[in-house]
């Protein structure tokens, strides 16, 4: 009879693999444990498989941290593509969510979506987002996703109490 093998249920490789990369410390450990390694003898050619990386990309850690110590094992900033939004724009886009109302710029509506957005950066900025861009730009700027709830003007508000009142009283 053979040993049950140990298996993570509650959680998919993915989702493991993210929550490491989100914290800048956790990737410094990594990478240290690499050079580490490294450093008692094991070479960066067999190292690449257990950390999911090039053979190279150790030799470059190695050599960072040699040189600039701890801090070499850090991301360089500037890293990926370059916002196509510069920063007053940005700040333009938070005001705009904040103190103005897409009816006044002619939208027949009194909340910003972000197909709202898509097009009023298009016509303001001349730049095409698509939508799960423009959520994850929405998200950097520090405001969060609300499902609007609809609201009709002509609904009898005491009836509707009323209603609530019975509902309760149900079995």
């Amino acid at each position: 009879m053979s040993r049950p093998v140990l298996k993570v249920e509650n959680y998919a490789p993915d989702e493991i693999k993210a929550m490491f990369r989100d914290d800048e410390r956790y990737t410094i450990g990594i990478r240290l444990y690499a050079v580490y390694q490294v450093s008692i003898g094991q070479p960066s050619r067999k190292l690449e498989e257990l950390y999911n990386t090039s053979f190279k990309q150790i030799t470059n850690w190695v050599h960072r941290f040699e040189k600039e110590g701890i801090d070499g094992l850090r991301d360089k900033p500037g890293r990926g593509r370059t916002a196509r939004l510069n920063e007053v724009q940005r700040n333009r886009i938070a005001d705009l969510l904040t103190k103005e109302s897409p009816a006044g710029h002619g939208y027949n509506t009194a909340t910003w979506t972000g197909p709202l957005l898509i097009e009023w950066i298009a016509k303001n900025y001349g730049l095409v987002y698509k939508k799960a861009q423009i959520y994850n730009i929405i998200k950097s700027l520090g405001f969060t996703y609300q499902k609007g709830r609809g609201l009709f003007p002509e609904t009898d508000t005491q009836k509707q109490e009323a209603f609530k009142v019975a509902l309760k009283k149900t079995p």
